[in-house]
């Protein structure tokens, strides 16, 4: 058994984030782990920028309420306890409601073959962030 050293937390990139986003590393896996685990936390109205993970993503809300978006224009809410999984390659963003901050567990997987786990691209525009939400798909 072997207890991860904790990292200091820091603020997330503002490169793929829109507002003021931290994180804590939790989980960043060695070989042949490839298991990858961020607490993140956004303040009202923060959000990732569009993106898509090889593997995959999934979120689970620990604080507030998640609005999670894909490019077919849905908008999805989530709420503490709640789990919501990514499938690969869905470009997606995730980000806190406008008027709470919001934290959730961010897991994903590093790919076997060493190719980028993590695409990034364009920002949320505000009509793509305050468009009609859906509680379930």
């Amino acid at each position: 058994m072997e207890f991860a050293q904790p990292q200091p937390t820091s603020k997330a990139p503002a490169g793929w984030f829109t507002g003021d986003v931290w994180w804590d590393v939790m989980v960043a896996g060695q070989e042949p782990s490839r298991m990858r685990a961020n607490l993140v936390r956004f303040a009202p109205g923060a959000r990732t920028h569009w993106h898509a993970h090889a593997v995959g993503q999934t979120l689970h809300v620990v604080s507030g309420t998640a609005l999670i978006g894909t490019r077919d224009g849905a908008l999805f809410e989530a709420r503490p306890g709640e789990t919501v999984s990514c499938p690969p390659s869905e470009e997606h963003w995730h980000g806190a409601a406008p008027d709470r901050f919001m934290e959730h567990i961010a897991m994903w997987e590093a790919t076997a073959d060493g190719t980028p786990e993590t695409t990034w691209a364009e920002p949320v525009t505000d009509r793509q962030y305050n468009g009609p939400r859906t509680r379930n798909r």
